[in-house]
């Protein structure tokens, strides 16, 4: 009996170590898994998964070239997809494309997003890529990098390019030469149609398809524009001159025109291409419609930046210690304006005191004002920005504006009147309530019509911080209007 005791106990106690181990080898390979598993996660957290036309959840790898060439064939699209990813991922996805397909996507990047890759990737990749994008992009790109590096990206670029992009980075970026394409197809002025038929079948193994065909004297001076339609259905034999020989004067502008006045001048005539010429009237480049629309974006997101006193070229990459300097200055004049508002409602301290009620409808008047002002400001503000500056136009849009606050405050007022009154059993705090609206609103009319054009009268931006003025404006001459009738009508 004792010795089969001492059996059950060896057996019960080789079960439990039996078990044990295999506990342990559950937690080990458990272990493994969960490792295994984060592992990986880590690589993978970088990939994109999508749906595909099956609504199946596809993952796609930004490193691999078959997913690129099959599933990302616009270059917006491949532009919008870098820049979700990790600056490691879109080095790895810009140097697994061709060439041709990474130019296209890197001209697609946003400015901040281009600069990093172009910095980061080897020189030689980067210059292979820069040298088969349009100059004007490789241009816009090449702003943005540092000067010591942007030498060292040149000097692995062909002389030829090299010299091109070089003679491109002289131009102020802001004007026609620092957006304009100069890859464009000029055919001389004594060939034929079937002559220039076939130079463009040549001039098209290096350059885009064109919207026009620009026609040159043997000085290369522009002496006419022919559409490519116009050109294909010509005869054969027909002598360009006598192309042209009905044509208007050809419509350019010079190299040093504003970028958003060569806009406005090709959206009015409803160009596709604005040619570019220097003083004496060679051809330089051409302005195309798609340059004119990241134009017209710019333009519209600096006036917005700009009224509310940020930095007209600020955004989410801007560095915040950058937007901390160019906010600050503004922000202490609104402060200053903000002073001098205050001290009026101070100077009334007196007559707040005596009826409180005061002090609940006063932020009401400054504000109805400011709300008509800064509609007058932005419709003032798009005009100059859409069209050619005209001093009696836009004096007369002033006084549209001062018409429209007037109609406008008149009814706000009477609204306002009849219910002060009502609430108040007070009807001469009513009539200080609508007289004062009424003053005030006509005034942030007239000043929001106003301040665009004095900004622009002493050579600034129209809409930089102009809402801060208005604001200033309509607070301190609301507050001391209202607070000036109550005194003097109520006390």
């Amino acid at each position: 009996m004792p010795q089969n005791n001492e059996n059950r106990v060896l057996n019960a106690h080789s079960s439990e170590q039996a078990e044990n181990r295999i506990l342990n080898q559950d937690k080990e390979t458990e272990k493994e898994k969960q490792e295994e598993t984060q592992t990986i996660s880590e690589q993978e957290q970088d990939n994109v998964s999508y749906l595909d036309e099956d609504g199946k959840i596809v993952d796609f790898d930004p490193c691999n070239p078959e997913y690129l060439d099959n599933d990302l064939v616009h270059p917006a699209d491949r532009a919008e997809l870098m820049e979700s990813l990790p600056l490691e991922k879109q080095l790895c996805m810009i140097t697994h494309m061709d060439t041709e397909d990474a130019a296209e996507a890197l001209a697609e990047l946003d400015e901040s997003h281009a600069k990093d890759v172009i910095e980061n990737l080897d020189a030689e990749d980067a210059a292979r890529i820069l040298s088969a994008m349009d100059p004007d992009d490789a241009v816009d790109v090449l702003d943005e990098v540092d000067e010591d590096h942007r030498d060292v990206l040149l000097n692995n670029l062909t002389p030829e390019d090299a010299m091109e992009l070089r003679a491109l980075l002289t131009f102020d970026p802001d004007t026609a030469a620092g957006v304009m394409n100069t890859e464009i197809i000029t055919v001389p002025s004594d060939i034929n149609v079937d002559q220039a038929i076939q130079h463009i079948r040549i001039e098209l193994e290096d350059k885009d398809m064109p919207y026009y065909v620009y026609v040159v004297d043997h000085l290369d001076k522009l002496i006419g524009i022919i559409s490519l339609r116009e050109l294909m259905l010509s005869k054969q034999h027909t002598p360009m001159r006598d192309l042209l020989s009905d044509k208007k004067d050809v419509i350019t502008v010079q190299f040093d025109t504003d970028k958003s006045e060569v806009a406005k001048i090709l959206s009015h005539y409803n160009f596709l291409a604005l040619p570019v010429v220097d003083r004496e009237g060679h051809l330089m480049g051409a302005v195309t419609h798609d340059d004119v629309i990241d134009i017209i974006q710019d333009d519209a997101s600096s006036d917005l930046l700009g009224m509310m006193g940020a930095g007209q070229d600020e955004d989410i990459n801007t560095p915040w210690y950058e937007s901390v300097k160019i906010r600050l200055p503004w922000l202490f004049i609104n402060m200053l304006n903000s002073s001098i508002s205050a001290y009026i409602v101070y100077l009334f301290e007196g007559t707040i005191a005596q009826m409180a009620f005061l002090a609940v409808l006063m932020p009401m008047v400054a504000n109805q004002a400011g709300n008509t002002g800064q509609q007058a400001l932005a419709v003032m503000i798009r005009q100059l920005a859409t069209e050619k500056f005209d001093n009696k136009k836009s004096w007369n849009a002033v006084f549209r504006e001062g018409k429209i606050g007037f109609a406008t405050g008149f009814i706000v007022s009477f609204i306002a009147i009849c219910v002060v009154s009502l609430i108040s059993n007070n009807v001469f705090l009513g009539a200080v309530m609508g007289c004062s609206l009424l003053l005030d609103m006509f005034l942030g009319a007239i000043a929001g019509g106003s301040i665009p054009l004095i900004l622009r009268a002493l050579g600034r931006d129209p809409a930089q911080a102009s809402s801060i003025f208005l604001t200033a404006l309509t607070d301190g001459a609301g507050f001391f209007i209202f607070l000036s009738f109550a005194t003097l009508l109520l006390l």
